[in-house]
């Protein structure tokens, strides 16, 4: 992780647990105003049960004499600030979340960003190396011949045979030249196969057929 990154990090952690701390202001703040309700409500109970909507003089015009109108009136007038209150609360706890979880979501879809440009650099570091390239192709072997017993496959690209390599190959008179004067002595001979490298062993000998591999080898164009 560079430097940069950590201070975005670092950063969006930071705002995330101040956006937390806001939201836990407001919840505290909610309880606070409905506790404050409650209370006011408890003060219309012990006023003979009376409600928010209850009339306040009797049936004759006149003001009740069994309640105490200062503290109903009070207390309702309380109630209905409260519940503008608290309804002002909750927008603000229902915005504040939804901040939250956006910047949640977004810090998501950050983090999933990064994982798969790691995991991409990741692939990419430990993918094989550039092959070397080839100058020649097998395209027959016989069986038992030299060749096979040597592991040669039909379609092996070969990059290495002895001495012969890209660089020095002219024709492949260079390998017949490298073959006759190694009769009986092993040669290393490099191919790509299935676009891996391999090494193998390969002693040029006379055998029941024809030539000292077994083997036809044809020239690449590049």
């Amino acid at each position: 992780m560079s430097g940069e990154e950590a201070r975005r990090r670092a950063e969006s952690s930071e705002a995330r647990a101040a956006a937390v701390s806001d939201i836990q202001e407001l919840m505290r703040r909610k309880e606070e105003i409905e506790a404050q309700i409650k209370a006011n409500y408890d003060v219309l109970e012990s006023q003979k049960g009376i409600g928010m909507n209850e009339p306040l003089v009797d049936c004759e015009g006149y003001p009740r004499a069994d309640v105490d109108l200062y503290q109903v009136r009070t207390a309702r007038h309380n109630i209905i600030c409260l519940q503008n209150d608290h309804k002002a609360v909750m927008k603000q706890v229902e915005e504040a979340l939804h901040q939250l979880h956006a910047r949640d979501k977004e810090k998501q879809a950050r983090d999933m960003a990064e994982a798969q440009e790691e995991a991409l650099s990741r692939r990419l570091g430990s993918s094989s190396p550039v092959l070397p390239q080839a100058f020649a192709k097998v395209n027959s072997i016989s069986p038992g011949s030299p060749a096979s017993i040597a592991g040669l496959q039909v379609d092996d690209e070969i990059v290495e045979f002895g001495s012969v390599n890209t660089q020095n190959f002219q024709s492949l008179q260079n390998v017949g030249s490298v073959v006759q004067h190694s009769e009986g002595k092993p040669l290393s001979v490099m191919v790509i196969r299935r676009g891996e490298k391999q090494q193998l062993r390969l002693t040029p000998m006379r055998w029941a057929g024809r030539g000292l591999l077994g083997c036809n080898i044809i020239p690449l164009q590049r």
